[in-house]
């Protein structure tokens, strides 16, 4: 009898609508993630058109990731204080002006650039101080814009669809984030760079305005009430809540070792993602339609990873899905570091993501069911200040790690190629620390605690209004 109530307390999840706001939601995060394909590959193109310096390729990147740093706290408490619709349309309408202006600086000045064919061979164009500037602070810039929409866009999915739909509300939005970030972007990129090195980014402005569009289109309010201070106050101060966000998570037994792993995954990944641009032209020769063709593996593979993410955790548990994750990550660095065609980094890239999705599935899912309402958007940043704040420092060391073995004498390929050495070997080192962290038994337990803490709190709302 209990297996049959199971069942059909299965069923009934899975035939839970998301609703009208989920697709407006899921259409502005697919159109965005398609500008942003676009500019998967015209950035670093552009990037290295302007320098094969790594440290200064590396440097483009860090700026993006720095705000992480500096930006991700406060953040958290401005999502928990303002609508989060309103985050979200404002941060995309900055973005369509700032990437507009990108645009217009690259159509200026693309007539002293080199072809995008030339690039791929090492080609570089003659010194162009306006175009770098307009990269690093443009990086930086939609970095403070991503910290705080991104951290919206994940609070306030719980406001828009049930606990019991979240894994897959979540699987569905990255699967098909991925596709067009990766999948549908990156050769579409490739055709419009081909056409004109400014071209591009104004289709990725383009998609940007779209995406403010239809954020702004969502019905209902998306601001969350707080509840009273002990001193009868009904808003903490600024510091404060920022406090309140970070014991929360600190005393959480299961999401502070969360976080902690996460962010060594994300900088140990991106010692070898800051010059990857470099490796994949001087060690595999791809030209620009190879090197979309390789960020379309990252899409095939999250797509896959997407779809068979709730499967995944459910027939073998989330803490099994969690350590398979944590191997394939240092198998597949250490046999990038040796591919020597670019047909094995893809099948590499392939994997790498599905795996990678599977994580995301089952973590943030897990995090927007435990974390109350009224702390999620500052917990949450406080979760991202770990997990994305080590990104700057990963990028960094890639840059410093090639141009570090370089200086004492190393082929630059072989340069290229030990930041793969080091990475896998540090993520196998981590696999043993972090899998007993991270067992099916404390995943399940937390969220079964979470979805009842938050059943409760609704209850008392509905007492409260009905009084």
């Amino acid at each position: 009898m209990t297996e049959v109530a199971e069942s059909s307390e299965e069923t009934s999840k899975k035939k839970i609508p998301l609703g009208k706001n989920y697709w407006k939601l899921w259409t502005a995060s697919v159109t965005s993630n398609l500008g942003d394909g676009v500019a998967g590959i015209a950035y670093p193109w552009l990037a290295s058109a302007v320098t094969r310096n790594a440290l200064l390729i590396a440097l483009i990147a860090i700026a993006q990731r720095i705000p992480w740093l500096v930006f991700a706290l406060p953040a958290g408490v401005i999502t928990d204080r303002v609508d989060r619709r309103k985050i979200m349309t404002a941060t995309s309408v900055f973005r369509t002006v700032l990437t507009f202006g990108v645009a217009a600086v690259v159509y200026v000045n693309q007539d002293s650039l080199p072809s995008p064919g030339d690039v791929a061979l090492g080609t570089v164009g003659a010194p162009n101080a306006a175009l770098y500037v307009t990269l690093v602070v443009s990086a930086l810039l939609f970095g403070f814009a991503e910290v705080l929409y991104d951290n919206a866009a994940q609070t306030i999915l719980p406001a828009i669809v049930e606990p019991e739909g979240l894994e897959r509300a979540n699987g569905r939005l990255w699967g098909a984030e991925m596709v067009m970030n990766q999948f549908v972007g990156p050769p579409l990129g490739s055709v419009l760079i081909g056409v004109a090195f400014a071209l591009p980014f104004f289709f990725d402005a383009g998609t940007f305005a779209i995406a403010a569009a239809l954020i702004f289109a969502l019905s209902g309010v998306f601001k969350v009430d707080q509840p009273a201070s002990e001193n009868g106050d009904k808003r903490k101060g600024f510091w404060d809540e920022i406090k309140e966000g970070v014991r929360w998570l600190w005393a959480h037994p299961l999401l502070r070792p969360m976080a902690i792993i996460l962010g060594l995954l994300n900088g140990l990944g991106s010692v070898v993602f800051a010059t990857f641009v470099l490796f994949a032209q001087e060690a595999l020769h791809v030209s620009t339609t190879t090197f979309a063709i390789l960020m379309m593996a990252g899409a095939a593979g999250g797509v896959i990873g997407s779809v068979l993410a709730p499967k995944v955790s459910e027939n073998f548990g989330s803490g099994t899905a969690l350590y398979f994750t944590l191997m394939s990550q240092s198998v597949t660095t250490l046999i990038i570091g040796f591919a020597t065609h670019w047909a094995v980094v893809w099948v590499m890239f392939f994997a790498f993501s599905s795996t990678a999705v599977l994580w995301n599935v089952i973590t943030v899912s897990l995090r927007q069911t435990i974390i109350p309402d009224h702390l999620l958007g500052r917990v949450n940043s406080v979760y991202r200040f770990f997990a994305w704040g080590m990104i700057p420092i990963g990028l960094a060391v890639g840059g410093l790690v090639v141009e570090g073995a370089e200086t004492f004498g190393m082929d630059r390929v072989m340069a290229l190629r030990l930041p793969y050495f080091v990475t896998g070997a540090a993520l196998f080192v981590l696999f043993f620390w972090a899998a007993p962290q991270l067992t099916t038994e404390k995943i399940e337990s937390a969220r079964a605690e979470g979805i009842a803490q938050k059943e409760k709190s609704r209850s008392r709302e509905q007492s409260a209004d009905g009084e």
